[in-house]
């Protein structure tokens, strides 16, 4: 048990999402006294709600995940519900969490605040060097305001706040919609579909070229908690595993791991989104100890045996 946490008054807003849940987990093992800011009760796009939140959970630290998230074709089609949501939950609430006397606010960014084109490892230094993918740049670009405000509010009122940005996450109880889901559950559920139907092929946007890095949930709720209870700076601190893989071999690699043995049709007409992503981990290690622990493989094979007993059982 850490004493840091015991019967410390969290306020967790999206924890009711994939992320939420694990940290949320991970909070009521510390003996933490969580307070789950939902979508049902409050709506962080209306400042009333913000309010009303604060007030009824009296917070001594807040920590912001809520966000309106989904894969390339949901940032495409929804560019602007994606600025304007991300945007309006998240500055009024950093700013009603100051006035209000919280603590410490803990602000969940996004790897999409990077530039399109960036020197590989990323590093936070890296942030400001030019626009972000289009795809996903009304995205990333509201989460990015959170770093600006973070350090703005620092340095004007003193205001403990700090700004983490995870890599893409994945792991049971991810989302598998796929209108709104991300590359790793939307290529697990074709196979495991395709497996099941019998079908021979399944398509896959681009042309497989892509990098990306992939972080497991439950390292990332542990890396976002380590950097609540020790980190103290409003400079951005990267999250990620350092495990670089290309989306043709991730295919491959949910293929084998899920037993479809078809073919897989690419579909160059569809956007590839940023050429690379990897991150540099070396802030998150020496600012707050925090170090990937899961292996791709293993992160993998779990996710992938939760989704198919999943739909086994419905």
């Amino acid at each position: 048990m850490n004493e840091f946490w015991k019967d410390r008054r969290v306020m967790v807003t999206g924890g009711r999402g994939f992320l939420g849940g694990y940290i949320v987990r991970k909070l009521n093992e510390q003996r933490a006294n969580v307070l789950v800011v939902d979508a049902d009760r409050y709506d962080l796009r209306c400042l009333d709600d913000i309010r009303r939140a604060l007030v009824d959970c009296h917070p001594q630290m807040v920590i912001h995940l809520a966000a309106r998230v989904g894969g390339i074709g949901a940032n495409r089609e929804h560019p602007a519900e994606f600025f304007y949501d991300n945007l309006m939950m998240s500055v009024p609430l950093l700013h009603e969490s100051w006035s209000a006397g919280v603590a410490k606010f803990v602000a969940l960014g996004t790897i999409c605040c990077y530039p399109k084109f960036t020197s590989v490892p990323f590093c936070e230094e890296n942030l400001w060097e030019g626009y972000p993918e289009e795809t996903n740049a009304p995205y990333g670009l509201a989460k990015k305001m959170l770093l600006v405000q973070s350090q703005a509010y620092r340095q004007q009122y003193g205001f403990n706040s700090v700004f983490l940005m995870p890599v893409n996450l994945y792991g049971p109880n991810d989302n598998f919609d796929p209108a709104s889901s991300h590359v790793i559950p939307a290529l697990i559920k074709k196979c495991v579909d395709a497996k099941k139907e019998g079908a021979a092929c399944i398509e896959v946007w681009g042309d497989g070229s892509p990098t990306r890095e992939f972080l497991y949930a439950d390292d990332a709720a542990e890396g976002i908690l380590l950097a609540a209870e020790r980190y103290n700076q409003s400079e951005p601190v990267n999250l990620g595993s350092s495990f670089e893989i290309s989306i043709k071999d991730l295919v491959e690699a949910i293929a084998r791991l899920t037993g479809f043995s078809g073919s897989v049709v690419w579909d160059a007409t569809k956007p590839n989104g940023q050429p690379r992503r990897k991150l540099n981990t070396s802030r998150a290690k020496h600012e707050f100890g925090f170090e990937a622990r899961t292996s791709f493989e293993e992160g993998l094979r779990r996710t992938i045996e939760w989704y198919s007993n999943k739909v086994e059982s419905v």
